[in-house]
């Protein structure tokens, strides 16, 4: 009598399963940064009543699609981010157990779900030509996941790759207001203005994110500002980053007369949490990494972001 020996094999995971993991491994909670800052554009240029108020007729349903918008970008980029990255997160003992570097997703997974991802994006962008009749959020969608996707390669060439994120960042207010009423952004400075501080608020809490993998980006000669000009100098750099942003901040609140007494307080609150962000870095070092860059952060964009709004609606 004959004996097979069979080797056990491992059933492929479901299709859903691997969803859930690849969304629990990009923190789709981190669309925290961006997002009130493309709702914030959206009511800069909100379309008007003959009157001067808000139309509430259309402005719901435009921010709903925003929101979409900005849920599928922003899954795209991390996507991109960890599929581009799976072998170097590999060998980082801090990412080592991501789900495309640890093998628990395969690279034809991370095509598959980014293309899933990228026609939802379109798809979603179309709703603002069908119901709306502006087409341009469409005509710009590839370009838009082109420009959000390739901040996830900039580490390979150059210690800028701060600002290449803080810029993608930045699109969210400049997109979402070319989608609700491209006419009038010419008209609203004051959204390019908060466009640029996003960019380089984005670029100051990056860096100090970059922090944690000073010594494995030398090691693997990947670029940042950290790993060029060392630990005390990149924070400093940070430091004039946020301060600068700030800056821009006041600028907006003189550019908008939307923008009144609540984004002026958000403003100061958001001096405030920064300070509060490097004196936690500055006494706890690597320790302070997680409330620096997260939880204060994401407090600052939903303040700015919730502030700012409420301001133009009770204007």
């Amino acid at each position: 009598m004959t004996t097979i020996n069979t080797i056990p094999t491992t059933a492929p995971l479901p299709w859903t399963k691997r969803v859930t993991i690849a969304l629990s491994d990009i923190k789709l909670a981190h669309s925290v940064f961006a997002l009130p800052f493309a709702i914030l554009g959206a009511f800069l240029v909100a379309p008007r009543t003959q009157d001067g108020q808000i139309n509430y007729a259309t402005l719901p349903g435009m921010l709903a699609l925003i929101i979409l918008c900005m849920i599928f970008a922003r899954t795209w980029a991390m996507l991109v981010n960890r599929v581009a990255d799976a072998n170097l997160d590999a060998e980082n003992e801090r990412t080592k157990r991501r789900a495309f570097a640890s093998g628990t997703l395969t690279k034809r997974d991370g095509f598959l779900l980014l293309t899933a991802t990228a026609l939802a994006f379109v798809l979603t962008t179309a709703g603002f030509g069908f119901f709306y009749n502006n087409w341009l959020p469409t005509q710009l969608a590839l370009p838009v996941l082109a420009w959000i996707g390739f901040y996830s390669f900039t580490k390979r060439f150059t210690f800028l790759c701060h600002i290449f994120l803080g810029g993608a960042l930045a699109a969210s207010p400049i997109a979402a207001a070319i989608a609700v009423n491209p006419d009038m952004l010419p008209d609203v400075p004051s959204v390019f203005t908060i466009a640029l501080m996003v960019l380089l608020w984005v670029a100051g809490f990056d860096i100090i994110y970059a922090l944690q993998d000073l010594d494995h980006d030398r090691a693997a000669k990947l670029n940042s500002i950290p790993a060029r000009f060392g630990w005390k100098s990149a924070i400093w750099i940070s430091r004039a980053f946020h301060l600068a942003a700030l800056i821009l901040l006041i600028v907006a609140c003189q550019q908008s007369t939307q923008l009144s007494t609540l984004f002026t307080t958000a403003t100061a609150l958001t001096a405030a949490l920064l300070i509060y962000e490097h004196t936690i870095l500055a006494k706890r070092g690597k320790a302070g990494i997680p409330i620096a860059f997260f939880t204060l952060n994401g407090i600052i964009s939903l303040t700015l972001g919730a502030l700012g709004s409420l301001d133009i609606l009770l204007h």
